[in-house]
């Protein structure tokens, strides 16, 4: 069965063309997402085609903060929903099964409660369980900054995105609480909590003077339905830490946000 190679990065704003371009070029992305990107489309169409994979498109989306290059034709990605944040987009390739791509970045801790980002999440997954029933199928994967770690209450919750860490869990379709039924997403991004890999513990640090900080976060994670999670291979999902010969990481492992950005690129490949 075919992949397809994803590749997901917040840049911050930051004109990183010529990065992003190298990392979809030595990765084989076929998919590219970026949050709050720096460049304008033109710019990263050039680089992303200067380069040896190249022949890349640009399908046009009203999503402010999320933007997706492929190196399918266009016709192939077509969006059924978007608002500012969220671009919820069908995969439709010859001789394969179709899928559904929802690109996300939430909004941020500064701006928004805990409770506000959980209730968000949970209109996110209403919206996206409304997409399947349109689509006929639930192949779908959600991608993106959620601006939360895997185990805070939006991710996990039952009337959130009810993402769990197993796939033996996530392949009981769903669960049922005071008899309304909440479909299960999968999310591997657990395994890339903490330092077991090396000092990168996360995708994005933050140190505050506040009692809690957990100072390493994963905000920027894969989710996806049972149906895609059950020939998932972990070993190639990746925080990519550099790219050619240049570090996205300072000498302590900490995104290098003054060169690159504050956060961590996720590169992974799905098969469908």
């Amino acid at each position: 069965m075919p992949s397809t190679t994803f590749l997901f990065w917040n840049v911050n704003r930051k004109p990183l063309s010529p990065v992003v371009a190298e990392l979809a070029d030595e990765h084989r992305a076929d998919i590219v997402v970026l949050a709050e990107a720096g460049d304008d489309p033109a710019t990263l169409l050039q680089d992303l085609n200067a380069k040896e994979t190249g022949g890349f498109h640009f399908p046009i989306g009203l999503s402010s903060y999320v933007t997706i290059y492929t190196r399918f034709s266009r016709d192939f990605l077509r969006p059924v929903f978007e608002s500012d944040r969220v671009s919820i987009r069908r995969l439709t390739l010859p001789a394969r099964s179709e899928l559904l791509i929802a690109a996300v970045h939430l909004p941020s801790k500064l701006r928004w409660s805990s409770a506000s980002q959980s209730f968000e999440c949970g209109e996110l997954a209403r919206q996206i369980s409304l997409e399947e029933d349109r689509a006929g199928h639930r192949r779908t994967v959600v991608l993106g900054d959620f601006n939360m770690n895997p185990f805070e209450f939006g991710l996990i919750a039952a009337g959130g995105l009810n993402a769990v860490m197993s796939r033996k869990i996530a392949a009981r379709s769903s669960r049922k609480i005071q008899g309304r039924e909440y479909r299960f997403l999968y999310n591997p991004m657990w395994s890339h909590l903490g330092d077991a890999r090396s000092d990168t513990a996360g995708s994005y640090f933050y140190d505050s003077s506040e009692h809690v900080n957990y100072f390493w976060n994963v905000f920027d994670q894969v989710l996806m339905r049972p149906e895609l999670a059950e020939r998932f291979d972990m070993a190639r999902l990746k925080i990519v830490k550099s790219v050619g010969t240049r570090s996205l990481v300072r000498h302590d492992g900490r995104p290098d946000r003054r060169d690159s950005s504050d956060h961590l690129p996720l590169v992974f490949d799905l098969d469908f």
